[in-house]
This record gives structure tokens, sequence and C-alpha cells, in this order.
């Protein structure tokens, strides 16, 4: 193949070439999937629907989910009907849609990462000017921006792919399209094109992660100058969720991109690329609800609420249940 117009599609990695393990591997991917779909959706409709949580910090987590539930929709949904129908190919304008989209909500998720430890650095350390800084609709401009910038990111990263010559074949050693395994396709002459950009991308990342681990080693000066103990729990309350969605978000991205190659292996990157494409999404409403009571409250309330219209519970019950 001379150039990558003539190529058609991509050959993807299987996971396995035995169908009952497809099969398995099928029902474990829609197991995560639904549960990816239920818990992202219950945090977006319960921050929609509850007035109590119309503030900057949950608007950026009603985002967040947004932007988990298309990263995870771009990947899954085609692996899943690639094992119940035990086929590898993708077509080379539905790769180029998945490259772009995968590297969009990925990229908005870390800028808009980058934001909500803004928030939570004004929310801290600078209370008294919380209203001013991010009052009227400033958030939502810093979510607007958060987003285009993800959706630029994306343009250039996917229009710089796959204008290079492949030359290497059409097979990707990874169970969706992906920048790093299609430049390896690329021809000599065209391979450090392709990785200038990438490391472009790279350089704003490592901004943006200087960025938050500046802003948390303020926030925890801020919180340990806070007399009363229960001030110092409420503080950190607020801020250990997001902390943990951001190291669970970059541990999975360095271990997939910085391992060593003497360590590399198909199965080992098939295992890697998983925890940082499929775990994330489906583990960050479970993270944030968890050492959220308000979250946890709404949520509550919002259930009970439609178990009582739609199953006829008595008030006493539905008391009950959203008091306990």
């Amino acid at each position: 193949m001379s150039n990558s117009s003539s190529i058609t599609q991509f050959l993807l990695l299987a996971f396995t070439d035995t169908r009952e393990l497809q099969l398995l591997h099928f029902w474990l991917f829609l197991g995560i999937y639904l549960a990816a779909l239920l818990g992202n959706g219950l945090v977006i409709t319960t921050i929609a629907c509850d007035q109590h949580l119309h503030t900057p910090m949950y608007f950026f987590l009603l985002n967040l989910s947004l932007l988990d539930l298309g990263s995870i929709s771009t990947t899954l949904p085609k692996s899943m009907a690639d094992s119940l129908w035990d086929t590898r190919a993708i077509s080379y304008s539905g790769c180029a849609a998945q490259v772009f989209l995968f590297f969009f909500f990925m990229s908005a998720e870390f800028f808009l990462l980058t934001t909500m430890s803004c928030d939570r650095y004004v929310a801290i350390c600078k209370p008294l000017h919380y209203g001013t800084l991010l009052g009227s609709r400033a958030f939502v401009h810093m979510a607007a921006a958060a987003w285009a910038t993800g959706f630029l990111n994306a343009l250039l990263q996917m229009a710089n792919t796959f204008s290079l010559r492949l030359c290497q074949g059409n097979v990707l050693d990874q169970f969706f399209c992906e920048i790093p395994r299609i430049l390896k396709l690329s021809c000599s002459e065209t391979y450090l094109r392709g990785v200038c950009l990438i490391v472009v991308g790279v350089f704003l990342a490592f901004i943006c992660f200087i960025f938050i681990l500046f802003s948390y080693v303020q926030i925890f000066r801020a919180v340990l100058r806070i007399p009363s103990e229960q001030g110092q729990h409420k503080a950190f309350s607020t801020c250990v969720p997001h902390l943990a969605v951001v190291s669970l978000y970059i541990s999975t991205g360095m271990l997939t991109y910085l391992k060593p190659p003497s360590i590399s292996s198909p199965s080992l990157d098939l295992v890697v690329s998983v925890l940082y494409s499929v775990v994330p999404p489906a583990v960050n409403p479970l993270i944030y609800s968890m050492r959220n009571q308000e979250l946890k409250d709404a949520l509550r309330k919002l259930m009970a609420g439609f178990l009582s219209k739609t199953l006829n519970f008595p008030s006493s019950a539905y008391h009950s249940w959203h008091n306990s």
C-alpha cells in the first residue's frame, strides 16, 4: 500500500480467537458499558433535576459525565460488535471518526479536570472571591473552553495523522483506532511529522498536570490552616473525589504511553489500554457518589420520588427510604 488513500479499512486487534471467549468478552464489556451508562446517566439526571446542585462544581461534574459517556461509547460498542460477529475490520472513515471522537472526549476531559481543580482552588483558597471569580456565567465559559480546546486539539491530531502516507500495512495492534498505532504504519519520511504534533499534545497535557499539581499544593496548605477538624474534613471531602479521578486518569494514561518497551507485549498492551480507555468512565460516577453526601442525598431523593410516582409507594414509605 503506497499511501493512505489505498487503504479502505483497518484490522483491529482481537481479544481472542476462541468463540467462547469472544462471547465472554462481549458480555463482560456489555456489563461495563451498561454500568457506565447507568452511573453517568444518574449523575447527569440528578444534577439536572435538583436545584440545590446547580452550582459550578456540579455543573463541571455533569460535563465530566457527558465526556465519560462519549469516550466509552466511542470504543466499547464497536469492540462488542466485533466479538459478537467475529470480525476485526473497521472502515477508513470509521477509524478516522473513532480517532477524532476518542481524542476529543479524552482531551476535553483532561482540560475539564484542570478547570475543576481551578474551581476547587478558588472555593477553598479564595472563598470570599468565589462568587466574583466564578459567578454569573464564568463557569459556563470555562467548561465551553475545555470542550472547544479538546475539539480543536482532536481535529488537528486527526487531520495530521490521516494526512500521513501509510506503507506498513493496515493492521492495528489495538482494539480501537488509536493515533500511536496508526503512526507505526506510516512511512519513515512522514513518521517524524506525525510525532511532532503528538509531542505538542503531550506538552499541553504536561502544562495541565503542572497546573493541577500547583492547585492542590495550595489547596492542601489552605486546608491544613483551617482551625477546626470538621472544617478540614469538609474541605477535603470536596477535593478527594476530583483528586481520585485525576489520579486514575493520569496513572492509566502514563501506564499506557510511558511504560518501557522492554515490558511491552500485545496482551499486556491490550490490558493496559482497557485500563485507561474503559475503566475511568465506568468508575468515575462511583468515585464521586461515594464521598459526596449532597449528591447521594439528591440521588436518593430522585429515586424515591420516581418510585413513589411510578409504583404508588405510600408517603410514609417514601419518607422512610429518603431519610434512611
